[in-house]
Order: structure tokens, then sequence, then C-alpha cells
């Protein structure tokens, strides 16, 4: 990995559900991000690599393979990388406890932050009541993701001519609809709960693609949202304090810049 003078540095990074194998993955603002952000820890907790669209038609363009060799490479330059798999990436669950590349393979696990707080790391998909008893409707929901992706890729090829950023159209259409926004808060105070119970301070998952912290349900619930959507991640500064990084808001990656403005994104 290049040294850079605006590369940021934080104890921990976070990122999920980044679903490489997919036309929706934003593999280019995520390349963009890890080369201007190093962590002495990196999660990635789940759906990095979607199996489940990988099996129906393979779709592996050299940016997705980009992502995952910059992912080994912080391994290799001495980063601990921990794979927290979700329900995408199922597969790596027959894996538990084993290492390869130097990336550690966890079904969850607990991050203490240099302020003392401990975090329940976990995808979240044990816990959403569709993925465990109705899989044949996860996978009906799935199709119906990728179809509202594939019209959001259009929008944002107009939005881009005319000189606009990135815009989720799918995002905007979820935290519309009352039952998705209900669907989010009762996932989110279920994984507020079950942090609780097993004597964490706080909880950080993916899964639901609703990048988000706050302290609603009483305990510290941060979700890191996705590469598809929001583009988004979760950093622990070495103070201890965490931000949520809306990568989407801050690269121009996506703007019709010229090439040189292009190599300055900075976060």
């Amino acid at each position: 990995m290049t040294d850079r003078s605006d590369t940021r540095h934080f104890r921990a990074l976070f990122l999920s559900d980044v679903h490489l194998g997919t036309r929706g993955c934003q593999a280019d603002m995520l390349l963009d991000f890890l080369r201007c952000h190093d962590a002495e820890t990196v999660y990635l907790v789940g759906d990095i690599v979607d199996g489940w669209r990988l099996r129906r038609n393979w779709h592996w363009p050299q940016e997705h393979n980009d992502v995952v060799q910059k992912l080994l490479r912080k391994a290799r330059k001495g980063a601990r990388v921990v794979y927290v798999p979700g329900n995408h990436d199922e597969f790596l669950r027959d894996y538990l406890g084993t290492h390869f590349g130097g990336v550690e393979v966890t079904d969850s696990c607990f991050h203490e932050t240099a302020a003392g707080r401990r975090y329940l790391v976990i995808h979240g998909d044990q816990f959403d009541v569709v993925v465990r008893h109705a899989k044949w409707l996860a996978y009906f929901g799935d199709w119906a993701y990728v179809t509202a992706l594939g019209v959001n890729t259009w929008v944002n090829v107009v939005r881009r001519r005319l000189g606009f950023s990135y815009w989720s159209l799918s995002a905007w259409a979820k935290l519309k609809v009352k039952n998705a926004v209900s669907f989010i808060g009762n996932f989110e105070r279920t994984l507020a709960e079950e942090a609780r119970r097993r004597g964490a301070d706080g909880v950080i998952c993916g899964h639901i693609h609703h990048a988000t912290n706050h302290h609603t349900f009483g305990i510290n619930y941060i979700n890191t949202g996705d590469w598809v959507e929001s583009c988004t991640a979760v950093a622990e500064h070495h103070d201890g304090t965490m931000e949520l990084i809306r990568w989407a808001d801050r690269a121009r990656v996506l703007q019709p810049v010229a090439p040189q403005a292009d190599q300055q994104a900075v976060a």
C-alpha cells in the first residue's frame, strides 16, 4: 500500500455489506476510501462477498478483485483483519475459527475501545426473522433489491451527466415506506438488547444497510451501513470516540471532474 500524506489513521475501522460480486457494489468508492484510511484493526462485518448473487450470475470485475487485494495487503502490512460473515457470505461460517491470508474468521466478537467501552461486533442477520425462518422470502427480497439497484444505476448516470453527486434511490425509498421504518426500529432494538444481554456497552452491526450511531435504546447502537447505497464506514479514533464516515458525501470520485482533481479526494 502506498503512503499518502492525506491518509487518516484510526485505531479501528468497521466495514460491512460491500456485496462484492454484484453490479450494485460501489467498489471504486470503497477503493478510494481504503486508500485514504488505515487502522490497526479492520473489522469486516459481513456480506463483504455476495455468495447469493454469484451462485446465480457470476460478476467479478477487476475493481472487486482490487478490493480483496487491498484488504489482504493491509493484513500483510500488519493490520489485524477480522471477518465476521453475514447471510450473503454465510459459506464462510463453515470456516469459523480459521485464518486465511492473515484474516481471522469469527461468527461474532467483542471490540474494546481505547476508552474501555466494550462493543459486540456481529453482522445481525441472526436476528432477522425473515432470513431465519422464511429464506425464500429473503431471496425474493434480494431480487427486488437488485432490481431497485439497477434502476438506481441509471438514475445516477443521469445525475452524473447533470453534475450531481451520487444518490441512492433505494435508500430513499426504504425510509419512505412505513413497514421498512418499523423493521429498522425493531432490528435496532433487538440488537441493542442482545448486546446488553452479553454484557456489552454497545453493538456494531450491518445487514440492514442503514448507517447510524445512537443511544435510543439505552445502549450505543452503531450500524456501519453499506457500500451499495450509502457508502459508509465506522471508525474508532485513538481516543476511543466513534465516527460514522459518510464517504459518498465527502468523496468526489463519482463527480465529472478533471482527473488531477479526482486524485485529491480526502476524508
